[in-house]
């Protein structure tokens, strides 16, 4: 169960990942990494998108990446997974204040059911318990259908901890949570719950492994289960607060930034507005 939990605390990258399309940005080559300078930096850090999760048959790490990592200096993830408050606040997020049947309608227990059933095998009244966050973390493991799932921002904190690095964090998990609440209606979280299947995930891992983030940022762009409000809380306004923190976190030292690969596309996405900034922004192709 712990290990469900964990995907819950990585959930922010489903929410945003479905986003309306921008089309103003010019089309972003195919790179997971891409090197941030200029502007007055004196050492060049990072960006890199992240899959939440991938099995651990699908899990690779290039050799430009592995050279990045090892040139930073810090480690920064969307939230400080390193901080066990953060992570105990995770766990949490996972259980509903009250009970599924206490809070959803007839209808909508009915269409959980359904979609449980359906996409991960289970019923209502087995994650009663959970909150729809956590339902959202469980039908995303299951949906990539293996047993053995392997989380990039893990990875990156055992790499790091050998190698005695700093890490942080550029919001928490309780401003992902207020974010989720503002942007999503529970109609809505069930129309999302339906698009996790097994040829979603499989689609995506095809993508992430081709490096295509702009096939990711496009094909996750479902107007059907997203709406200006959503766009606005969970896309937007997040990665605007981002890169208002990023130039400083830059301008002492090397930082190699992991956060979700749908945080990297569209005119408001992090590498158009760190160029808008005045920041050079390529892609590391090798």
């Amino acid at each position: 169960m712990k290990k469900i939990f964990t995907s819950v605390a990585t959930i922010a990258l489903m929410f945003s990942g479905a986003i309306q399309a921008q089309t103003k940005s010019p089309k972003l080559e195919n790179s997971l990494l891409w090197e941030v300078s200029g502007n007055g930096l004196s050492k060049t850090s990072y960006v890199y998108g992240t899959t939440h999760m991938i099995c651990s048959s699908d899990y690779f790490l290039t050799e430009k990446t592995k050279k990045a990592f090892d040139a930073s200096g810090k480690l920064v993830f969307e939230v400080n997974l390193s901080d066990p408050n953060e992570m105990k606040y995770a766990e949490k997020m996972g259980i509903g204040e009250k009970p599924l049947s206490k809070t959803l309608s007839v209808e909508e227990l009915s269409k959980l059911d359904e979609i449980l059933k359906k996409n991960a095998g289970l019923n209502v009244q087995q994650v009663d318990a959970f909150s729809m966050m956590g339902i959202m973390g469980v039908v995303s493991y299951k949906s990539f259908g293996c047993k053995d799932i392997k989380m990039y921002e893990m990875e990156f904190m055992e790499a790091a901890k050998k190698k005695n690095l700093q890490m942080g964090g550029l919001e928490t998990f309780k401003s992902q949570e207020i974010s989720a609440a503002n942007a999503y209606s529970n109609a809505e979280l069930l129309a999302m719950l339906e698009e996790s299947t097994i040829e979603e995930s499989s689609k995506l891992v095809s993508d992430y492994k081709n490096e295509d983030i702009q096939e990711m940022y496009e094909s996750n762009t479902r107007e059907k289960v997203m709406n200006a409000k959503a766009k606005k809380y969970m896309l937007d306004d997040r990665n605007i607060n981002w890169v208002k923190q990023m130039p400083g976190m830059m301008k002492t030292e090397s930082i190699f930034f992991a956060v979700g690969v749908a945080h990297l596309g569209g005119d408001l996405g992090v590498i158009n507005l760190l160029r808008k900034a005045g920041y050079k922004v390529k892609p590391v192709m090798n």
